[in-house]
């Protein structure tokens, strides 16, 4: 009789803060690139990145990715938006519920609206850092299905980021393979199976507010310009 052999459960992360602090001891090789720079998806991605660009003294900024609901269901990603603007699409979700271009387009045009709000409250007039030639590291709290990240992939690829390394704590792991054929490098500190939720793999998941984003990329811009 045989036996399979079953992975640990892993354990939750206290919280977003440490999560960063245990990417950041994974990307250590990557410390004293001069053309290192941290991009964090909002709001949640910005605690994990604000963690990693201080322990690899790297710039750390913003990149904003909205998902596309549908309507009615807008928890169901359609698809995401970002600066670009480029679009990525859910062929699966629009084939099966027959959402129509001008839906699409519709729902695009008020997510950019709100990116740009987004882009302008949270820097407070500081100019966005340019990822062209730049080895950017992408980091949020967790993947999922990875609309939002495939979406930032696609858009700091046509800005001409030099390498692009995805860092999340915790991704399914299906999600998580997927993406090995899309960027340079990815780091995902744990994979559980089931995954179910990137909530479930924090002890502390509340929600990271605007002015927390604000807070941080304040202090980072401090540190950096220091």
């Amino acid at each position: 009789m045989g036996f399979r052999r079953t992975e640990p459960t892993p354990r939750p992360f206290r919280n977003r803060q440490a999560a960063g602090r245990v990417l950041a001891g994974r990307l250590q090789h990557l410390a004293g690139d001069s053309r290192l720079l941290v991009l964090a998806l909002p709001r949640g991605g910005v605690p994990v990145g604000f963690e990693i660009a201080l322990a690899l003294g790297a710039p750390l900024d913003v990149f904003i990715v909205r998902k596309l609901g549908v309507p009615g269901h807008e928890e169901l990603a359609l698809g995401a938006i970002a600066s670009g603007p480029v679009v990525v699409l859910n062929d699966d979700v629009v084939r099966a519920l027959r959402i129509t271009r001008d839906t699409i387009d519709a729902i695009a045009t008020q997510e950019t609206r709100e990116m740009e709000r987004r882009e302008h409250a949270y820097r407070g007039g500081r100019p966005p850092v340019n990822p062209a030639g730049r080895v950017v590291i992408l980091v949020d709290d967790g993947l999922a299905t990875g609309a939002t990240m495939r979406a930032a992939v696609r858009a700091l690829r046509d800005k001409g980021a030099a390498r692009l390394i995805i860092a999340v704590p915790t991704a399914a792991p299906q999600t998580c393979d997927e993406f090995r054929t899309e960027v340079d490098e990815i780091v995902c500190a744990i994979t559980p199976d089931p995954f179910e939720a990137v909530g479930l793999w924090y002890e502390d998941f509340s929600q990271t507010t605007d002015a927390e984003v604000q807070d941080l990329l304040e202090r980072a811009a401090a540190r950096t310009e220091g």
